[in-house]
C-alpha cells in the first residue's frame, strides 16, 4: 500500500505537470467552473503559497528530510497499518515537487481555486497524506486505555 500510493502520486503528478507544460502557456487560465475553479499554468520557485521564493535549496534539503522522515517511519510500523498509506501519500508528492526542483528548478502548478494560492496534485497529496497520518493518531488515542502510561 505505501510503495503503491507513493508511485500511483508521482506517476499522476507527473503526467499531469507535463500535460500542462506541454498544452498550455506559461500563465494561461481555463475556468473549469466558473468564479470557482480554473486550470492556470504556474511556475512556482517557492513552497506553499510562494514562501521562500528562490529558496530552491532550501526546499530540496526539507524534501530530503521529509523524505527520510517518511522512510524511518514507514519501516518502524506496522505494514497493516492505514497511515502507511498516509505516509505513501506524504512520500509521493514529495518526490514529485523535488522531481520538479531538480529538474525545471521550479515546480509546476496549475489547480487554481479562485480564492486560494494555485497548487497541484503532489501538494494535494501531501495534505490527504497528513490528514490520513493526524486522523490515524487521534483515533489510536482514542483506544488506549486510560490507565496506560502511554
Amino acid at each position: 500500500m505505501f510503495y503503491l500510493a507513493a508511485l500511483l502520486v508521482i506517476i499522476f503528478d507527473q503526467a499531469l505537470k507535463l500535460l500542462v507544460t506541454y498544452k498550455m502557456q506559461l500563465g494561461q487560465s481555463i475556468p473549469l467552473i466558473q468564479n470557482i475553479l480554473n486550470l492556470t499554468y504556474v511556475r512556482n520557485q517557492g513552497a506553499a503559497w510562494g514562501l521562500f521564493y528562490g529558496q530552491g535549496w532550501l526546499l530540496f534539503i526539507v524534501a530530503i528530510v521529509v523524505i527520510l522522515f517518511v522512510l524511518y517511519y514507514h519501516y518502524n510500523l506496522s505494514r497493516k497499518d492505514i497511515i502507511q498509506l498516509g505516509l505513501g501519500l506524504i512520500l509521493g508528492g514529495s518526490l514529485g515537487n523535488t522531481i520538479d526542483r531538480v529538474i525545471r528548478g521550479y515546480v509546476v502548478d496549475y489547480i487554481d481555486f479562485i480564492i486560494f494560492p494555485v497548487f497541484n496534485l503532489a501538494d494535494m497529496m501531501i495534505n490527504l497524506g497528513v490528514f490520513v497520518v493526524f486522523i490515524r493518531l487521534f483515533f489510536s488515542r482514542e483506544d488506549r486505555d486510560v490507565t496506560s502510561p502511554l
